[in-house]
């Protein structure tokens, strides 16, 4: 006869996960490094240092991760970066991609 711990362990547990998502930001011409720095830092909670290497590879590379994040949480950064770009005058824009 099995006990509920012996059960407890044959048992299978399928956990979905929901799915990542990368936030980009993406280069352009126009918006100055020091305001995608901020967006990193009051956006995405990075610290000066990590907002600065994002910044620097968005600058070398046309676009840089800022975070994964499950897609609704994504959405949101990027609602929150398009806006703050908007408000400032600058044409920064972001996207997600699956990870």
């Amino acid at each position: 006869m099995a006990t509920n711990t012996e059960l407890e362990l044959t048992e299978e547990t399928l956990i979905k996960y929901p799915k990542k998502y990368k936030v980009l930001i993406l280069n352009d011409d126009y918006t100055s490094m020091d305001f995608v720095i901020d967006v990193l830092m009051t956006i995405f909670h990075k610290s000066y240092q990590e907002a600065e290497q994002v910044m620097l590879e968005v600058h070398k590379k046309d676009k840089g991760v800022c975070g994964v994040y499950t897609n609704e949480i994504a959405e949101t950064k990027i609602m929150q970066v398009h806006k703050q770009a908007r408000d400032s005058g600058f044409p920064l824009r972001a996207e997600m991609e699956e990870e």
